[in-house]
C-alpha cells in the first residue's frame, strides 16, 4: 500500500469487530474494548478536536481514548503468559537461557509479524493524514496494537482467552527456537572483538511518549557502520539497535 493517498489508505478502519474477533478466535462481551485496542492515538486526538482551546492537552490526558492504556497492560499480560509457557516448554533451562528466549518472543519484530499474520493493518483506526503517510504499516504501531488487543482480551475475559491466543499466534515462533537466541548486544560485542575492533558505542537519539509508555530510540555504531532501534525501555532499544546493525553487517 503506498503512502500517496490511495483509496485503501484513507478508507475508514475496520472497526469491523466481528472480522477481527474471528481472527482472534474470541468473542468480546465488551466490543468497545476491542475498538479501543485498535485506535491509534492520532485518531483519538482527531476525534477530541485536536489539542483543545488552549492548544495543548494536559500531559496526563495525552493519548486518551487511544490504545495506549490497553497496550500498557497487554505488555504485562504477554510477559507473564510467555514466561509461564517457556517454563512449561523448557523445564530444564535456567534464567540465563529463558531470558533471551523471552526477550526475543516479546520483541517488537515478533509482535509486528503476529500483526501481519492477523492482517490487522486495515483494522487500525488512524487519522486520515497518518493513514496517507502509511502509519498502518509501521512495525511499532502494529506491535502496539497486538499488545493492546491482549490487554483488551484480559480485561474482557481474564487470562485464559489471552493465553489461548498467545499459544496459537506465537506457536511457530516458539517452535523455531531450537536453541536460546543470543542477545543481540552480546552477539555484536563478540563480532567486533573477534575482529579486533573497538566495542560498540550506543547513543540515545530520542526519548518521548507518556510516562506509562515511553519510547526510546537508540543508535549504535560499530565496525564503521550504524544501526538504530526503538523500544519501550532503553535496554530493549539498545538490543534492537544491535540487532539492526547485525543485520546490516551480516
Amino acid at each position: 500500500m503506498s503512502s500517496e493517498g490511495t483509496v485503501d489508505d484513507v478508507a475508514p478502519p475496520g472497526a469491523d469487530v466481528a472480522s477481527v474477533e474471528a481472527r482472534l478466535g474470541y468473542h468480546f462481551r465488551r466490543p468497545d474494548l476491542l475498538r479501543e485496542a485498535l485506535t491509534h492515538r492520532s485518531a483519538a486526538h482527531q476525534r477530541s478536536g485536536g489539542s483543545g482551546r488552549r492548544g495543548r492537552q494536559p500531559a496526563s490526558r495525552r493519548g486518551a481514548g487511544s490504545n495506549e492504556r490497553l497496550e500498557f497492560i497487554g505488555d504485562r499480560v504477554l510477559g507473564l503468559l510467555m514466561a509461564e509457557w517457556l517454563l512449561e516448554r523448557f523445564p530444564d533451562e535456567q534464567e540465563g537461557a529463558l531470558g533471551p528466549r523471552h526477550a526475543h518472543l516479546v520483541s517488537r519484530p515478533i509482535l509486528a509479524t503476529i500483526a501481519g499474520t492477523m492482517d490487522l493493518t486495515q483494522a487500525l483506526d488512524v487519522a486520515e493524514h497518518e493513514a496517507r503517510a502509511g502509519v498502518r504499516q509501521v512495525a511499532n504501531v502494529l506491535a502496539d496494537a497486538v499488545e493492546a488487543i491482549l490487554g483488551a482480551m484480559y480485561l474482557d475475559g481474564g487470562l485464559e482467552p489471552a493465553r489461548r491466543f498467545v499459544r496459537s499466534a506465537w506457536n511457530d515462533a516458539i517452535i523455531a527456537q531450537a536453541r536460546p537466541p543470543k542477545d543481540p548486544k552480546t552477539a555484536l560485542q563478540e563480532w567486533v572483538l573477534a575482529r579486533g575492533q573497538p566495542l560498540p558505542s550506543y547513543r540515545t537519539v530520542l526519548v518521548d511518549g507518556p510516562s506509562h509508555a515511553p519510547r526510546f530510540v537508540i543508535a549504535v555504531t560499530a565496525g564503521g557502520q550504524s544501526g538504530e532501534g526503538e523500544a519501550g525501555s532503553k535496554r530493549a532499544a539498545e538490543s534492537a539497535a544491535a540487532a539492526d546493525l547485525l543485520r546490516r553487517i551480516g
